[in-house]
C-alpha cells in the first residue's frame, strides 16, 4: 500500500505507478502524476507563499524577481532582488531554507522518484527548489527552453523536476506545456536556457507542443532536458506552482569565479 507522510498528507508511489511514471518521464521527458497533495496541504502551502511575498522584510537567504510590468520575458530583470511587499514576484529560489517547503522538498514522495531516476546513487542532492508564481494579472510567458547545459555551472546536469500545482493551472492559463521526445535530443545549444528561435522552427514545435492542464495538487516530472515553457495566466486568477529539481548526489559544482556550491542533501543512504 502506498505510504504517507503524517506532516503533508501526500502519498507515496505503488511500486507499479513508479515503474510507469519512470517509463514515461524516459521515453517521453514528462509524466502525470494526478493530483496527490491534498486540500489542507495546499492550503498550507499556498498561504506560506502569499506571506512570503507579502512580510514587510524578505527572508534571510531567498532569492526574488519581480514579474515585469510589460508582461514581456525580454523585460524581466535580474539581480534585483526583494524589492518590498508584493504579490508580483515571478520567482523565489532558496525554499529550501524554510521549514514548511523543505518538508515538502524532503518528502517521501519526492525521495521515491529520486532513487527512482539515481538508482545508483547513494546520496540525492536538491539543484534548486523554486515558487514560481503568476499574479492575477496574467504574468509573464516563459518562452521554450532546457533546464541544463553551462549556465547551471555542475559536472552533470539533473534529470529530475518534481513540479506541484498549487492552484489550478488549466489550458490558458499559465500552464505547462512540453514538446514530448526533445529530451532525446540533448541541449539545444550549450549554454542551455531559451531555445534559439530557429531551432524552435525547425522542430515544428508550435504544432507539437503537448498543454498538461493541472488541477490544484497534481505532480507533474519533467526532464530538464524536455522542451517546455508557459503562457500567461487567467486575469483575475493566480497560478502558483512548486518547482523541485534534484540532483545525484555525485554532482559537482564547476563553477570557478566564486565558491562552489554546496548542495542541499536530500536523502543519503
Amino acid at each position: 500500500m502506498p505510504a504517507e507522510s503524517p506532516p503533508l498528507g501526500v502519498q507515496t508511489l505503488s511500486e507499479a505507478e513508479l515503474c510507469e511514471a519512470l517509463a514515461s518521464l524516459a521515453a517521453l521527458g514528462y509524466a502525470r502524476l494526478g493530483v496527490r497533495a491534498p486540500e489542507e496541504t495546499l492550503v498550507a502551502l499556498r498561504a506560506r507563499v502569499d506571506t512570503m511575498l507579502t512580510q514587510p522584510e524578505p527572508d534571510p537567504g531567498l532569492f526574488y524577481q519581480l514579474d515585469a510590468e510589460s508582461g514581456r520575458y525580454e523585460d524581466l530583470e535580474n539581480g534585483r532582488g526583494w524589492e518590498g511587499p508584493s504579490l508580483r514576484y515571478r520567482k523565489v529560489e532558496k525554499l529550501e531554507r524554510d521549514a514548511l517547503f523543505r518538508a515538502w522538498i524532503t518528502h517521501p514522495l519526492n525521495v521515491q522518484l529520486a532513487r527512482g531516476v539515481y538508482p545508483d546513487a547513494r546520496r540525492i542532492t536538491l539543484y534548486r527548489a523554486i515558487l514560481m508564481n503568476k499574479p492575477a494579472d496574467g504574468g509573464t510567458p516563459l518562452p521554450w527552453h532546457q533546464d541544463g547545459g553551462r549556465f547551471w555551472g555542475v559536472d552533470r546536469d539533473p534529470t529530475l523536476q518534481v513540479w506541484l500545482a498549487l492552484d489550478d493551472a488549466p489550458l490558458g492559463g499559465g500552464c505547462l506545456e512540453v514538446l514530448p521526445g526533445s529530451h532525446r535530443g540533448g541541449l539545444a545549444t550549450p549554454l542551455g536556457g531559451l531555445v534559439p528561435g530557429p531551432q524552435v522552427e525547425a522542430a515544428d514545435a508550435e504544432a507539437r507542443a503537448v498543454a498538461l492542464p493541472a488541477l490544484a495538487g497534481e505532480v507533474i516530472l519533467l526532464h530538464n532536458h524536455v522542451w517546455h515553457r508557459s503562457g500567461r495566466g487567467r486575469p483575475g486568477h493566480r497560478r502558483r506552482a512548486l518547482s523541485a529539481c534534484y540532483l545525484h548526489g555525485d554532482a559537482r559544482c564547476q563553477r570557478k569565479k566564486a565558491r562552489p556550491r554546496e548542495f542541499f542533501e536530500v536523502w543519503a543512504g
